[in-house]
Parts: structure tokens; C-alpha cells; sequence
């Protein structure tokens, strides 16, 4: 099990990472943990597990990934404490593409459809005319990406929280989640004034967070609020 754990010390804040077996809570030491940063994409150095199987990095609550011996363990927002259960050290990887079933999949193209080109790398992903992609197995983060910068979005971590949180109330509910649901969970953990439906919408301007929110995260549209 993992466990992240951010503490106010002052004006520093700290993220501790601990890394433990799940059926016997023993902790791993010596094991390197890299935090991967959602806003630029930069990782931290390694960092290696103490006696008692915690990783120290002196960061401030942000949005990202937790990677152990080199494998992906978590993605999100890293506040708090967040558990990940590992039955062993060479548990399968849990990335942010989810799991096979999790997020719809297949072609959604349709006779006389308007489509249009997203490049990403190597690959030409196909999206709807608003952006929608055809085929929601094709979204990665490198897509949402490519899609914020054809839309002159530069993500930072408030725009990847929201992202990761949308796919994630995805995979819970297997529905999209509403504004409503956004300003309840964002309002938490941001307070008032930044989880509100105006600041949400000033992070998505082209839509709001439930159109371009749901565009950049893969999934698709939605007849509820916009």
C-alpha cells in the first residue's frame, strides 16, 4: 500500500510518500519514488524509502503522478493521503489510460460525419467538428495536450486536477460528472472562491469545465449541464 501525505509545516508543506505491502502492511525501504508533475511534465528526483517506507519530497499540493521502482501507482492530486493497494512488487502498472472496460470504446463515427485531425506524435487521432474524439480508446495524456494547445490552453495543475478528477468520477459512476459535481469536490479542496462555477469556467473558457473539461479528458459529450 501507498499512502501520500501532505503536511503544512509553516509556509512549507511536505509529500510523503509511503510504500507498503497490502496483506502485510510491511514497508518497502529502499525503494526509489518519483513524483511526475502534471503542469510541465518534469519529475522529481528519486527518492528513497526510510526504514519505515516513506519517500519525503518538500512540494506543495499539486496535480501528478506517483511512481515506484519506475512503475505508475497513482495519478491525481497529490494532497492528503491517498492510498494505492499493492498486492506485490510486480503488481501490474495502474496508468491514467485506466483499465480495459473502465471508459467507452470503439468508433462513434457516423455517415457524412465532420471529423478533424489531432496530431499526437506520431499518430493523427480524429476527433469530432467541437473536438469530441471519435474513438475515446485513442485519449491520452499527450492528446489532451495537443488538443488544449489547438485550442491556445496552456494546462497547469488546476486544469490536470480537473482533467483526472472527470475521468476518474467517470470510472466510479460510469457517468459524466456535472458542474454541480465539480464545484462540490473542487470547493473542498480549493476553497470558495477558486471552486466556484466562475473560476471553473475562466480555467475552461471554450465551453466550460463539462464540454472542454470532458473534450480534454477523453470522454463524451454530455446532455447535462454546459
Amino acid at each position: 500500500m501507498i499512502w501520500i501525505k501532505i503536511d503544512g509545516v509553516g509556509d512549507e508543506t511536505m509529500i510523503d510518500v509511503k510504500v507498503s505491502m497490502k496483506v502485510t502492511n510491511e514497508p518497502l525501504k529502499r525503494t526509489p519514488v518519483v513524483l511526475k508533475l502534471d503542469a510541465d511534465g518534469s519529475e522529481t528526483a528519486p527518492v528513497f524509502t526510510d526504514r519505515a517506507g516513506v519517500a519525503h519530497f518538500d512540494l506543495p499540493p499539486t496535480s501528478g503522478k506517483v511512481l515506484v521502482s519506475g512503475v505508475e501507482r497513482f495519478d491525481g492530486r497529490l494532497d492528503g493521503e491517498i492510498p494505492i493497494e499493492l498486492w506485490s512488487i510486480t503488481q501490474s502498472e495502474r496508468n491514467s489510460k485506466g483499465l480495459p472496460g473502465e471508459f467507452p470504446s470503439g468508433s462513434n463515427a457516423y455517415p457524412g460525419m465532420t471529423t478533424r485531425s489531432i496530431q499526437v506524435g506520431e499518430r493523427t487521432i480524429l476527433t469530432d467538428s467541437e473536438g469530441y474524439l471519435v474513438d475515446p480508446s485513442d485519449w491520452s495524456e499527450e492528446f489532451a495536450r495537443a488538443l488544449a494547445a489547438h485550442d491556445g490552453l496552456a494546462l497547469n495543475a488546476e486544469h490536470w486536477e480537473v482533467i483526472r478528477f472527470l475521468r476518474a468520477s467517470y470510472v466510479k459512476r460510469g457517468t459524466q460528472a456535472t458542474v454541480r459535481d465539480m464545484i462540490a469536490h473542487f470547493r473542498k479542496i480549493w476553497g470558495s472562491e477558486k471552486g466556484s462555477n466562475r473560476y471553473l469556467h475562466q480555467l475552461f473558457p471554450r465551453g466550460g469545465p463539462q464540454k472542454q473539461g470532458n473534450r480534454l479528458a477523453g470522454l463524451l459529450r454530455t446532455k447535462g449541464e454546459h
